[in-house]
């Protein structure tokens, strides 16, 4: 069950809250080919898959894009905020994937409430998130998104 705010004000309280985790995902070979049709990259290490088994990592990897855009539905899963119009993605103020993840394995999120400013058009919650890998001492992905909440 995600967390619920019951508006803006309940986030801004909420600032330094760690959320949770989410379920374990498994990044399939599918989702990988789905990503490169969408977006035009199609690197061998993400869509060639007898290619990619003599490279590297012995296989296929996510797209670092692909595990950063999960945290869309890894935010589904955290939280929820009520008595908005709109939570909206205003940007990133910094990424990094410091360890690639291979297709067939699985992920999961936890993330925290990093801060909360009022402007003119909502609240911009900063949120730090932790994308970890199944089995792995590095995560996947470190961010921080911010999203603007709409009152």
């Amino acid at each position: 069950m995600p967390q619920t705010y019951d508006g803006v004000d309940e986030v801004v309280h909420a600032v330094g809250t760690p959320l949770g985790e989410t379920e374990w995902l498994e990044i399939t070979q599918e989702q990988v080919n789905q990503f490169a049709e969408a977006t035009g990259d199609h690197q061998w290490i993400h869509v060639d898959v007898d290619r990619a088994a003599k490279g590297p990592y012995g296989g296929t990897i996510a797209h670092g894009y692909l595990t950063l855009s999960l945290i869309a539905r890894f935010g589904e899963e955290l939280f929820k905020v009520e008595g908005v119009t709109a939570k909206l993605n205003y940007g990133v103020n910094k990424v990094r994937f410091p360890a690639p993840v291979p297709v067939g394995s699985r992920v999961r999120a936890g993330a925290s409430i990093a801060n909360a400013v009022q402007t003119p058009a909502g609240v911009q919650v900063s949120l730090n998130w932790v994308i970890e890998l199944e089995n792995s001492t590095k995560p996947a992905c470190v961010a921080e998104t911010v999203v603007l909440l709409v009152p």
